[in-house]
């Protein structure tokens, strides 16, 4: 089956809703509990052989790169046989890692051999240190856990990311917490600014980095990155306006103002509906549909950049390479993809 819609070229697959930690930065849809008219069902997730017809699909569509997440993508039984059969029976990720993102808690020697085999390279997320155990809601502090599987896979040659949620909460310890990832072994950086969705809607005013934090916070990823060497990129779009010039400043930090939902990426979620991207909490067709996008014109609204930005940005000089921030986020808590991002709420 193939798409009557040109899709793009990079997949994230959320293999599962489950998850052991209960962040309180997590945007997944299935988890907003505040918000009833945001409500997303979790209806049966698709089993490991659904998946593999799922890969096909996206291989016939022209899909060349896959991520996995969840959820917690290690929950998932037979993520051993889905990894394999990436490698050895599609066309995808042909010389590329695949990219698995986990909260680590459930990391082992088995899972590290796994990773290495099948050329993973491993995203962890290290919200924060003294504040770990905050964010996530685990039982203790697992910084320790997260550090160490980093300076596991970096002995094994496995590559490594560490996958940092800024909030309100650990900007204080920012500096530190890259540090840490990066001194235990990981070799880029993944910074992520906290984004109301999910269960976070619930977190809103607690987590919301004010816009002076916003900009500090790539200058402190910044100032790490150079110490180190090592490379990194803001995997959430920022609005120009807020990066002092333009971001021209950095070397080490790639940061971007253009949102690449349904344009460079796009997620099939647990049960295997097409979402635009992984915070969106819109449905917008099915990997198994007759057409695998049918409701074009929500989708069209991000593949051709067609919505309508921010009144605040009418004659800003930025508007051709800016979409003033997250416009999923925009809407979750504007009611609209024009309103404000929440940022300049703060």
């Amino acid at each position: 089956m193939r798409s009557s819609t040109v899709l793009p070229k990079i997949v994230v697959l959320e293999l599962t809703y489950r998850c052991n930690q209960s962040c309180k930065f997590c945007s997944c849809p299935w988890e907003n509990t505040e918000n009833a008219s945001l409500y997303y069902e979790k209806k049966p997730e698709l089993s490991i052989e659904e998946w593999k017809k799922a890969l096909s699909v996206l291989d016939g569509a022209g899909v060349k790169t896959v991520s996995i997440s969840g959820g917690e993508a290690l929950l998932k039984n037979g993520l051993d046989e889905l990894l394999r059969h990436i490698r050895a029976k599609t066309g995808l990720n042909q010389d590329k890692r695949i990219v698995v993102i986990s909260n680590g808690a459930l990391m082992s020697e088995h899972f590290l051999a796994l990773f290495k085999e099948t050329n993973v390279r491993l995203s962890l997320s290290l919200p924060g240190l003294s504040t770990f155990q905050y964010h996530t809601g685990a039982s203790e502090n697992s910084t320790a856990n997260v550090l160490h599987w980093l300076g596991r896979a970096n002995e094994e040659s496995v590559s490594s990311t560490v996958n940092i949620t800024v909030t309100k909460r650990n900007f204080h310890e920012l500096y530190e917490t890259i540090a840490n990832g990066l001194i235990a072994g990981a070799d880029r950086v993944l910074l992520n600014r906290f984004l109301v969705g999910g269960r976070g809607i619930a977190y809103k005013k607690e987590l919301s980095l004010s816009r002076g934090q916003l900009a500090e916070a790539l200058d402190i990823a910044e100032d790490v990155l150079s110490v180190s060497k090592r490379g990194g990129s803001v995997g959430t779009e920022y609005p120009i306006c807020i990066i002092k010039d333009g971001g021209k400043q950095y070397e080490r930090l790639r940061v971007g103002s253009l949102c690449a939902a349904g344009r460079e990426f796009f997620v099939v979620d647990p049960s295997g509906y097409i979402r635009t991207c992984n915070h969106s909490p819109r449905r917008v067709g099915h990997i198994f549909g007759s057409d695998i996008v049918s409701d074009k014109d929500y989708w069209r609204v991000f593949a051709e950049r067609a919505y309508e930005l921010p009144a605040m940005c009418d004659g800003c000089g930025f508007r051709g390479g800016c979409d003033c921030g997250c416009r999923e986020a925009a809407a979750i808590c504007g009611g609209s993809l024009s309103a404000p991002d929440p940022c300049f709420s703060e």
